[in-house]
């Protein structure tokens, strides 16, 4: 198994931890800002509403370069309450969760 770590910059001074997981047959894609995160189709959205997370979902991904250009595909009541739609270009969703 493969890791890999980076920090990218979002809009103005705000930045935000991206994760890529090499795992047997997908990978794992975490990008992690300071008020919620978006996540690969790993992601299991029941369980990050029950931990009230600001979760967001995307999927058909296989790395970053395709994370960072894909729109959200769902996402939690907690993440909605900060503006983040289905559809919106992930870009967009990660300005509101750095």
């Amino acid at each position: 198994m493969r890791e890999e770590r980076r920090r990218i910059k979002i809009g103005k001074g705000q930045y935000i931890d991206v994760y890529l997981i090499r795992l047997q047959k997908k990978n794992l894609i975490l990008l992690k800002g300071r008020k919620g995160y978006i996540m690969c189709g790993y992601l299991n959205l029941a369980v990050a509403e029950k931990f009230k997370d600001a979760a967001i979902k995307i999927i058909g991904v296989a790395s970053i370069k395709e994370a960072l250009k894909t729109k959200v595909h769902s996402c939690t009541s907690f993440a909605r309450r900060l503006g983040v739609y289905k559809e919106q270009p992930v870009r967009e969703a990660l300005e509101i969760i750095a």
